[in-house]
């Protein structure tokens, strides 16, 4: 790979209340960083090659951010955790352990979501939280080629609207 090249995807962010941000490296005092491939993701993808713009891209993290820390992903790993104690005769009593930051991140999330639509949130979830390239996410939708690009910038709009980035 070209130096430039290098240079165009891989980034120096500052990591500012768990969230990885130009704008913190920009304007705010360091606490962390670290080195970022903004390649690594479909989104970061688009957005290394100019099909989408740095408020997008941005919006798209933050969006991202809020699935992974609501933990909303389906589990891979084993959990070790102790077995449930069952509180009666039915059973185990399964509570989930959630703590507010979990909570709330999981309240931005569903309300991001249905602020980009109905209609937007399917290709926007595909692309930015389930990772799928553009193309697997099109086909599974039943689209035609290159339409996702610009449902998913439409969707991307509409959530930088809701997550206020500048």
């Amino acid at each position: 790979m070209a130096k430039g090249r290098d240079n165009r995807l891989l980034s120096e962010r500052a990591i500012e209340r768990g969230i990885a941000s130009a704008e913190a490296s920009a304007g705010m005092r360091l606490v962390r960083s670290v080195t970022v491939n903004i390649a690594e993701s479909p989104l970061g993808w688009l957005f290394a090659r100019g099909l989408v713009t740095q408020r997008q891209f941005d919006a798209g993290e933050r969006l991202r951010f809020d699935w992974e820390r609501a933990q909303l992903a389906p589990r891979v790993t084993m959990t070790w955790d102790a077995a449930p104690v069952a509180r009666g005769r039915g059973g185990s009593g399964i509570d989930l352990d959630l703590n507010g930051a979990q909570i709330d991140a999981k309240r931005r999330f569903d309300a991001a979501i249905s602020s980009a639509g109905s209609g937007l949130a399917d290709i926007l979830w595909r692309v930015v939280c389930a990772g799928e390239g553009m193309r697997d996410a099109e086909t599974a939708l039943g689209w035609p080629a290159r339409a996702g690009k610009l449902v998913l910038t439409l969707a991307l709009d509409r959530i930088a609207d809701f997550y206020r980035v500048p």
